[in-house]
């Protein structure tokens, strides 16, 4: 079964001063940590072997998760010295994916439902060697819809804009994706470009009509996620 790398190095600095003494995948988000959660969502679709990228406040997250063995997973972990960027967290990982099948990364920041499984599918195309998340682009917004007297029409809350896809911070690899990846800089700058002008990277589409996803970057991020968890659960 696949590797998972979980991206948890970064400072967090719109969540402070939650992020002053831990790194923000251990922000919890319904009473858990971020990480827990993305431990679990890939654990339920067979995934069970962990590399936590770390470098901020990196004990927090080895005193919290440890080998993993109490969550039925193993964890290891790979420390960046400075800050690498995302490309370079991966790249500083190489050697526990060289050679091995294909793998995941997950941005440390993310909490969804989406089937990863669809990303390492993907991989099986001819000649690609990258396959990436995408969601629906969900207005933070309300949008109203006016008449051209100016009598408002429709008034949608925060509706789902489905002709625009974003990244959704999954990405699926070949281990050959290394000589594409920066020893300093990010995936989205460097590693995506490089493979889509060589048409060696697919794109997989997420329906939110029928996935949750959500990114928590703020307070308001963290405080939406937490209530529709809590919603969820009590169904």
């Amino acid at each position: 079964m696949a590797l998972a790398l979980i991206l948890a190095g970064g400072y967090g600095k719109r969540l402070r001063p939650l992020t002053d003494d831990r790194p923000k995948p251990l922000v919890e988000v319904a009473g858990k940590p971020i990480i827990l959660h993305q431990i679990e969502w890939l654990k339920r679709h067979g995934i069970t072997d962990f590399v936590v990228l770390a470098g901020y406040r990196k004990e927090r997250l080895i005193e919290t998760l440890g080998s993993g063995s109490r969550f039925g997973v193993s964890i290891s972990y790979v420390v960046e010295d400075e800050p690498l960027g995302t490309g370079g967290a991966v790249r500083n990982a190489r050697l526990l994916y060289r050679g091995r099948s294909d793998f995941l990364v997950v941005n440390g920041d993310i909490i969804t439902n989406v089937d990863p499984t669809a990303l390492l599918k993907a991989l099986e195309r001819p000649g690609v060697i990258g396959a990436l998340a995408l969601v629906q682009l969900r207005s933070p917004y309300g949008i109203v819809e006016v008449s051209n007297d100016d009598f408002v029409k429709s008034f949608r809350e925060k509706p789902i804009i489905g002709e625009y896809w974003i990244n959704a911070g999954i990405y699926a690899f070949k281990p050959e994706v290394e000589e594409y990846l920066p020893e300093k800089g990010d995936l989205e700058t460097v590693t995506f470009p490089a493979l889509a002008k060589e048409g060696k990277l697919v794109a997989v589409k997420y329906d939110l009509n029928k996935y949750y996803w959500k990114s928590v970057d703020t307070y308001k991020d963290l405080e939406e996620a937490s209530n529709d968890i809590e919603r969820f659960n009590a169904r």
